[in-house]
């Protein structure tokens, strides 16, 4: 009887424990989306574009909206997320690449931006710079995949800044 009685009271007290606990918040203060996830979006169009995919950089532009509307105004001034919103936008609705890769270019001055004030990565974070046409890029490698070009200039470029 007193096992029975023990084995009820610790159960208890476990289902007791577990209905007061608190959440741990895996995001900041009830957020749903953090600024970092922005940057797998960002990358995943920036692939998309260095391997000459019109389609798959608009499907990652779609989602770059997606992620940058689920994250508090709070936390990206509105300035930042309007220009990023913008060149987003633009990539997602159109399939040419000549077009989106002209977008790209604003967009990744825009995500540089947000990056100098934003640790997006756990990682460093590569800024290249493209001279043929005067346009930067955010990578995770160091090595030059220059997305303004595809396979025609793929190593053309430099990488001129490491964000740590």
């Amino acid at each position: 009887m007193k096992k029975i009685f023990l084995i009820v009271t610790i159960v208890a007290t476990v289902f007791v424990q577990n209905s007061f606990a608190q959440p741990v918040p895996t995001t900041r203060e009830d957020k749903t989306t953090e600024p970092s996830q922005l940057l797998q979006s960002y990358l995943s169009i920036k692939n998309a574009l260095v391997a000459c995919n019109a389609a798959n950089a608009s499907a990652g532009a779609e989602e770059f909206v997606k992620t940058l509307n689920g994250i508090d105004g709070k936390i990206i001034n509105e300035a930042t997320r309007n220009a990023l919103l913008k060149d987003a936008t633009h990539i997602s609705e159109n399939k040419d690449i000549k077009h989106q890769r002209e977008h790209f270019a604003s967009f990744s001055t825009n995500m540089y931006a947000l990056a100098k004030v934003d640790k997006l990565s756990v990682g460093p974070l590569y800024y290249a710079y493209c001279p043929m046409k005067k346009a930067y890029w955010l990578s995770s490698g160091a090595t030059i995949k220059n997305p303004y070009y595809g396979n025609a200039m793929l190593t053309c470029g430099k990488v001129e800044e490491i964000l740590k």
